[in-house]
């Protein structure tokens, strides 16, 4: 079976504060934040097609990107939807273009931080149980008001739901047709509706640092961890720019 990563391009940043620039798009050391999460799955062995659902007025800009890195196992670069319900709908829509069936693998644009021991995870745990979802351990203790009711609860009973959500794309996709239909269109996330449909998820935990990159801090951060690891800024080197867009 073939295992498909559609990752989602659609936001403009709102809280990243980053002007005319969708957040992933800004540039971290030369490179688009986009490019970096697209990256993570054109060199994973397993990864067999990847579908971008991109902000519309950015698709050419992004055909540029693919071509530019080479980014070879890009199917197709789409156009999303009004909401974020309705891009992932178009995103499955898309695999079956190519594929009748696959484990698809939904990840954000800007949650360039995966890594590769996950990803494989994330797939034998979806064609052992149907699905997976990529958690990291809460590193917190959770506070929760229901009402008049607050209630603490350890950190060791929580876990952050992350990414990618990994399907079966008949599963899928049949329940996002049939909530669409249904006029649910504003499902927060592909595991909601999964709950919604009165099905589980098993989890496959991931690393602390696969966040996902909305707010200024979590740019820093970024950049952060990408100089730890010994990335270089590009345009510094050639021009002495900070390689921020």
């Amino acid at each position: 079976m073939k295992n498909v990563a559609v990752l989602f391009a659609g936001g403009i940043g709102k809280r990243m504060n980053s002007g005319d620039v969708p957040k992933q798009f800004l540039e971290v050391f030369g490179k688009p934040i986009l490019v970096y999460t697209i990256e993570a799955f054109q060199t994973h062995e397993e990864i067999d097609g990847i579908v971008v659902v991109c902000v519309e007025p950015w698709i050419p800009y992004t055909r540029e990107l693919v071509e530019k890195y080479n980014l070879t196992k890009v199917l197709e670069v789409i156009p999303g939807g009004v909401t974020g319900h309705e891009s992932r709908l178009l995103g499955l829509r898309c695999v079956t273009k190519y594929f009748e069936e696959a484990v698809v693998l939904i990840h954000d644009g800007v949650r360039p931080l995966i890594d590769a021991d996950t990803i494989s995870r994330a797939i034998a745990c979806t064609k052992e149980n149907g699905s997976s979802v990529v958690c990291s351990p809460a590193i917190e203790t959770i506070y929760r008001e229901e009402g008049d009711r607050k209630t603490i609860i350890p950190r060791e009973q929580c876990s952050l739901l992350r990414a990618p959500q990994c399907f079966f794309l008949s599963e899928i996709l049949g329940l996002y047709e049939d909530s669409y239909a249904r006029g649910e269109r504003d499902v927060i996330d592909s595991v909601t509706l999964m709950q919604m449909y009165g099905k589980s998820v098993p989890k496959v935990i991931g690393p602390a640092e696969n966040i996902k990159i909305t707010t200024p801090l979590d740019f820093y951060m970024f950049e952060g961890i990408m100089k730890s690891r010994g990335i270089k800024r590009d345009t510094e080197e050639s021009n002495g720019s900070d390689g921020r867009s």
